[in-house]
Order: C-alpha cells, then structure tokens, then sequence
C-alpha cells in the first residue's frame, strides 16, 4: 500500500491508500479534498493565500513563507465566528508540508492548538485544529468518482460546542 496525499500528523480525517505503485502515480495530484479547520481571530468571507513555503532549517519540521519557497496555494472560506474563532472551510491547490497551518498563520490567523505556527492549545485542542473532512477521487481503474468522508473527531466536536455550526445542517458549501 501507499499513502496518496499525506496528512501532517496533527491532522485528523480522510486518508487515501492506493494498493500498487501504479494506482498511486494515477492518484497522486487528483484528489479533491475539502478540510475543516479552527483559526484563531475573526475572518469573514472567503479568500485565497498564494504565498510560496519553503523549509528554513532542514533539520526542523517548521516551514515558512518566503520567497525562496515553493508554489503554495489555498482557498478558505467563513463559515461561523464564534469566541473569536473562525470555524473555515479549507481547499488546497497545491499540496506543500503544513501547508493550511502555515498560510493561517501568515495571515494572521493560526489554527486553534498549534503552537508550532503560533496558537495557543486549549482545553480539548492539544493539536492543530484541522481536520480532512472529506476527499473526492476518480477511481484508478473503475474510472469512477468515489467520496470518502471522515467524522469530526472528540476533540474537534467538543472545541465547536459552542458554535451553532453543524455538518448535519449542510453548513459546508462542499
């Protein structure tokens, strides 16, 4: 098995798996994946960060913007504001290391409980607030489109109790 389309280890929620190297190379770059994510502050609207990443240290996991770095490319959108937290609707165009953590920190906005990019963690959020809710992918040999969604986890559920927010509601725009 291979893994197509890592998640950071702080993330929780849909992982893809292809059976042979074959399926894989199909597979790798077609995702479609749509993330939920926690920010710290008020965002409204929606928006799109291009802003290159790139590796300061090699021998730290931390990435930066700077100009020295790879394209990186993601779109957000508000969904709810609520104990100035911005609960986000995530898709990335590019597929860079960190990130939808390091684009909401750069502006301004680090996600709930990541302090390696500058958040601080709370009561039930000890990781990056960011969860890979769902993906969409065109089945490597059947040629059809399969979705795989993947529920909140605990800490994430217990973190919006005080939101009205809701995924039965169909607050997602995916």
């Amino acid at each position: 098995a291979r893994a197509v389309g890592r998640l950071d280890k702080v993330t929780s929620g849909v992982m893809v798996f292809a059976k042979n190297a074959f399926d894989a190379s199909k597979l790798n770059g077609n995702l479609d994946k749509t993330y939920i994510a926690l920010s710290e502050g008020v965002l409204e609207g929606e928006g799109t960060v291009n802003a290159p990443i790139y590796r300061p240290d090699i021998n730290k996991t931390i990435r930066a913007v700077g100009e020295q770095g790879n394209e990186a490319i993601t779109n957000w959108k508000a969904l709810e504001c609520f104990e100035n937290k911005t609960i986000l609707e995530v898709r990335t165009i590019t597929g860079r290391t960190h990130q939808i953590r390091v684009h909401c920190a750069h502006i301004g906005h680090p996600l709930v409980g990541d302090e390696m990019y500058g958040a601080k963690s709370t009561d039930y959020m000890k990781r990056a607030a960011l969860h890979c809710l769902k993906v969409k992918l065109i089945h490597p040999i059947k040629n059809e489109e399969k979705t795989f969604i993947a529920e909140l986890p605990e800490d994430f559920k217990k973190e919006l109790e005080k939101s009205t927010f809701s995924l039965d509601k169909g607050d997602m725009f995916c």
